[in-house]
Protein backbone atom coordinates (compact mmCIF):
# COMPACT_ATOMS: atom_id res chain seq x y z
CA UNK A 1 0.00 0.00 0.00
CA UNK A 2 2.93 2.23 -0.33
CA UNK A 3 4.14 4.30 -3.09
CA UNK A 4 6.79 6.26 -5.37
CA UNK A 5 6.39 9.36 -4.51
CA UNK A 6 7.19 12.12 -6.26
CA UNK A 7 7.80 16.50 -5.91
CA UNK A 8 7.03 18.17 -8.89
CA UNK A 9 9.42 21.53 -8.52
CA UNK A 10 8.13 24.23 -11.31
CA UNK A 11 10.08 26.89 -12.82
CA UNK A 12 8.54 29.18 -10.50
CA UNK A 13 9.21 27.23 -7.32
CA UNK A 14 10.29 29.09 -4.38
CA UNK A 15 13.21 27.38 -3.87
CA UNK A 16 13.69 28.29 -0.05
CA UNK A 17 10.62 26.78 1.10
CA UNK A 18 10.60 23.60 -1.24
CA UNK A 19 14.04 22.64 -0.29
CA UNK A 20 13.65 22.41 3.26
CA UNK A 21 9.93 20.34 2.76
CA UNK A 22 11.78 18.14 0.32
CA UNK A 23 14.41 17.42 2.72
CA UNK A 24 11.66 16.33 5.79
CA UNK A 25 9.73 14.52 2.89
CA UNK A 26 12.42 12.49 1.80
CA UNK A 27 14.62 11.90 4.70
CA UNK A 28 12.51 12.43 8.26
CA UNK A 29 12.42 8.73 9.66
CA UNK A 30 15.12 7.67 6.72
CA UNK A 31 12.76 7.87 4.70
CA UNK A 32 10.69 5.19 5.79
CA UNK A 33 7.62 6.57 5.44
CA UNK A 34 4.94 5.07 3.00
CA UNK A 35 4.17 8.92 1.87
CA UNK A 36 7.66 9.99 1.78
CA UNK A 37 8.69 11.42 -1.16
CA UNK A 38 11.38 9.35 -3.25
CA UNK A 39 11.22 11.35 -6.38
CA UNK A 40 11.90 14.96 -7.59
CA UNK A 41 10.77 16.24 -10.75
CA UNK A 42 12.18 19.54 -11.30
CA UNK A 43 11.55 21.94 -14.86
CA UNK A 44 15.21 21.77 -16.32
CA UNK A 45 15.42 25.65 -15.63
CA UNK A 46 16.16 25.21 -11.95
CA UNK A 47 17.58 21.57 -11.86
CA UNK A 48 21.19 22.65 -11.19
CA UNK A 49 20.02 25.28 -8.71
CA UNK A 50 18.09 22.53 -6.93
CA UNK A 51 20.45 19.78 -6.79
CA UNK A 52 23.64 21.93 -5.47
CA UNK A 53 21.01 23.46 -2.91
CA UNK A 54 19.52 19.77 -1.98
CA UNK A 55 22.54 18.22 -1.83
CA UNK A 56 24.56 20.95 0.25
CA UNK A 57 21.26 20.68 2.90
CA UNK A 58 21.33 16.59 2.47
CA UNK A 59 25.46 17.15 4.00
CA UNK A 60 24.94 18.64 6.72
CA UNK A 61 22.12 16.37 7.94
CA UNK A 62 23.26 14.15 11.16
CA UNK A 63 22.66 10.44 10.72
CA UNK A 64 22.22 8.80 14.46
CA UNK A 65 20.04 7.24 17.33
CA UNK A 66 16.34 8.14 17.53
CA UNK A 67 16.95 8.95 20.93
CA UNK A 68 19.14 11.61 20.43
CA UNK A 69 17.60 15.34 19.66
CA UNK A 70 20.45 16.14 17.24
CA UNK A 71 19.52 13.15 14.92
CA UNK A 72 18.38 14.27 11.42
CA UNK A 73 18.37 10.46 10.51
CA UNK A 74 17.76 7.67 12.34
CA UNK A 75 18.91 3.92 11.38
CA UNK A 76 16.66 1.78 9.15
CA UNK A 77 14.64 -1.08 10.88
CA UNK A 78 16.32 -4.05 9.87
CA UNK A 79 19.54 -5.65 8.58
CA UNK A 80 18.07 -6.16 5.20
CA UNK A 81 16.45 -2.91 4.84
CA UNK A 82 19.74 -1.61 5.17
CA UNK A 83 21.23 -4.29 2.77
CA UNK A 84 18.13 -3.17 0.41
CA UNK A 85 19.26 0.71 0.75
CA UNK A 86 22.80 -0.08 -0.14
CA UNK A 87 21.92 -2.24 -3.26
CA UNK A 88 20.04 0.58 -4.69
CA UNK A 89 22.95 3.15 -3.57
CA UNK A 90 25.27 1.26 -5.66
CA UNK A 91 22.91 0.86 -8.65
CA UNK A 92 22.24 4.39 -8.37
CA UNK A 93 26.40 5.08 -8.35
CA UNK A 94 26.89 3.15 -11.71
CA UNK A 95 23.97 4.14 -13.58
CA UNK A 96 24.52 7.70 -12.52
CA UNK A 97 25.75 10.46 -9.79
CA UNK A 98 25.27 10.24 -6.49
CA UNK A 99 25.72 12.74 -3.11
CA UNK A 100 25.63 11.58 0.42
CA UNK A 101 25.37 12.93 3.59
CA UNK A 102 27.76 12.37 5.98
CA UNK A 103 30.85 10.32 5.30
CA UNK A 104 30.30 8.24 8.45
CA UNK A 105 27.32 7.05 9.93
CA UNK A 106 27.65 5.10 13.33
CA UNK A 107 28.88 1.17 13.47
CA UNK A 108 26.40 -0.09 15.50
CA UNK A 109 23.15 -0.51 13.88
CA UNK A 110 21.20 -0.50 10.66
CA UNK A 111 22.38 3.13 9.94
CA UNK A 112 22.71 4.47 6.06
CA UNK A 113 23.59 7.99 5.36
CA UNK A 114 20.94 9.86 3.01
CA UNK A 115 21.86 9.92 -0.71
CA UNK A 116 20.49 12.20 -3.81
CA UNK A 117 21.18 10.35 -7.23
CA UNK A 118 21.20 12.26 -10.11
CA UNK A 119 21.46 11.57 -14.04
CA UNK A 120 19.70 8.08 -13.86
CA UNK A 121 18.86 6.64 -17.06
CA UNK A 122 14.79 6.72 -17.97
CA UNK A 123 14.32 3.29 -17.22
CA UNK A 124 16.73 2.94 -14.14
CA UNK A 125 14.48 0.58 -11.67
CA UNK A 126 15.00 3.48 -9.13
CA UNK A 127 12.38 5.75 -10.54
CA UNK A 128 9.85 2.67 -10.32
CA UNK A 129 10.82 0.52 -7.72
CA UNK A 130 9.96 1.91 -3.79
CA UNK A 131 13.00 1.68 -2.33
CA UNK A 132 12.03 2.42 1.49
CA UNK A 133 14.46 4.11 3.07
CA UNK A 134 16.71 7.80 2.65
CA UNK A 135 17.60 7.68 -1.21
CA UNK A 136 15.97 10.18 -3.53
CA UNK A 137 16.09 11.01 -7.10
CA UNK A 138 16.10 14.02 -8.97
CA UNK A 139 15.04 14.26 -12.61
CA UNK A 140 15.06 17.17 -15.13
CA UNK A 141 11.84 17.75 -16.54
CA UNK A 142 10.46 20.36 -19.67
CA UNK A 143 7.48 21.62 -18.19
CA UNK A 144 5.09 20.09 -15.23
CA UNK A 145 3.01 18.17 -18.01
CA UNK A 146 6.16 15.64 -18.72
CA UNK A 147 6.38 15.69 -14.75
CA UNK A 148 2.46 14.63 -14.66
CA UNK A 149 3.10 12.54 -17.33
CA UNK A 150 6.28 10.39 -15.49
CA UNK A 151 4.03 10.12 -12.12
CA UNK A 152 0.81 9.02 -14.14
CA UNK A 153 3.42 5.83 -15.45
CA UNK A 154 3.54 4.55 -12.03
CA UNK A 155 1.38 2.01 -11.23
CA UNK A 156 1.26 3.85 -7.20
CA UNK A 157 -0.20 6.85 -6.13
CA UNK A 158 -0.06 7.55 -2.63
CA UNK A 159 0.92 10.92 -2.18
CA UNK A 160 2.46 13.36 -3.69
CA UNK A 161 3.86 17.30 -3.68
CA UNK A 162 3.90 20.13 -6.21
CA UNK A 163 6.27 23.49 -5.71
CA UNK A 164 4.47 26.68 -7.80
CA UNK A 165 3.65 29.85 -7.33
CA UNK A 166 0.89 29.97 -10.23
CA UNK A 167 -2.88 29.18 -9.21
CA UNK A 168 -3.31 28.10 -12.52
CA UNK A 169 -0.37 26.16 -12.79
CA UNK A 170 -1.66 24.29 -9.31
CA UNK A 171 -5.28 23.50 -10.41
CA UNK A 172 -3.78 22.27 -13.82
CA UNK A 173 -1.80 19.54 -11.57
CA UNK A 174 -4.72 18.69 -8.75
CA UNK A 175 -6.87 18.07 -12.28
CA UNK A 176 -3.91 15.52 -13.62
CA UNK A 177 -2.62 14.28 -10.97
CA UNK A 178 -3.75 10.64 -9.91
CA UNK A 179 -2.81 10.71 -5.98
CA UNK A 180 -4.66 9.96 -3.32
CA UNK A 181 -3.30 12.80 -1.08
CA UNK A 182 -1.45 15.60 -2.94
CA UNK A 183 0.49 18.02 -0.89
CA UNK A 184 0.44 22.04 -2.68
CA UNK A 185 4.23 24.12 -1.45
CA UNK A 186 4.72 21.99 1.73
CA UNK A 187 5.98 18.31 2.54
CA UNK A 188 4.49 15.16 1.70
CA UNK A 189 4.13 13.73 4.70
CA UNK A 190 2.40 14.53 8.41
CA UNK A 191 -0.98 13.87 7.00
CA UNK A 192 -3.20 15.11 10.73
CA UNK A 193 -4.44 11.26 11.74
CA UNK A 194 -8.18 11.15 12.31
CA UNK A 195 -9.35 14.59 10.55
CA UNK A 196 -7.49 14.73 7.27
CA UNK A 197 -8.65 11.79 5.12
CA UNK A 198 -5.31 9.83 3.76
CA UNK A 199 -5.02 7.06 1.19
CA UNK A 200 -3.74 6.22 -2.12
CA UNK A 201 -5.35 5.10 -5.51
CA UNK A 202 -3.79 2.18 -8.37
CA UNK A 203 -1.82 0.13 -6.01
CA UNK A 204 -1.64 2.54 -2.93
CA UNK A 205 -5.35 1.34 -2.38
CA UNK A 206 -8.54 2.13 -3.52
CA UNK A 207 -11.59 3.60 -2.05
CA UNK A 208 -12.88 5.92 0.94
CA UNK A 209 -9.91 7.45 2.33
CA UNK A 210 -9.13 6.87 6.46
CA UNK A 211 -8.88 9.17 8.83
CA UNK A 212 -12.53 10.79 7.21
CA UNK A 213 -15.85 10.94 8.29
CA UNK A 214 -16.56 9.31 4.69
CA UNK A 215 -14.76 6.38 5.74
CA UNK A 216 -17.52 5.08 7.94
CA UNK A 217 -19.96 4.69 5.03
CA UNK A 218 -18.04 1.28 3.99
CA UNK A 219 -19.64 0.04 7.38
CA UNK A 220 -23.02 0.60 6.39
CA UNK A 221 -25.86 -1.07 4.23
CA UNK A 222 -27.36 1.88 2.30
CA UNK A 223 -31.44 1.97 2.23
CA UNK A 224 -33.54 4.37 -0.06
CA UNK A 225 -36.71 6.04 1.22
CA UNK A 226 -38.89 7.61 -1.24
CA UNK A 227 -41.71 9.72 0.26
CA UNK A 228 -44.08 11.50 -1.95
CA UNK A 229 -44.47 15.06 0.52
CA UNK A 230 -47.58 16.00 -1.68
CA UNK A 231 -50.06 15.48 1.23
CA UNK A 232 -53.57 15.51 0.89
CA UNK A 233 -55.57 16.72 3.97
CA UNK A 234 -54.10 15.97 7.37
CA UNK A 235 -54.38 13.10 9.72
CA UNK A 236 -56.33 14.80 12.84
Amino acid sequence: MGGKNCIIVDSDADLDEAIPAIVESAFDYAGQKCSAAARVLVHEALHDELVERLTGAVAGLQVGPPDDFATDVPPLVERDAQERVRRYAQLAARAGETSTGMSEVPDEGWYVAPIVATGLPADSPLLREEIFGPLLTVEPVRDVDEACDRVDALPVALTGGLFSRNPRTVAHVIARSPVGNLYVNRSTTGAMVGRQPFGGNRLSGTGTKAGGPDYLLHFVEPRVVTENTVRHGLVV
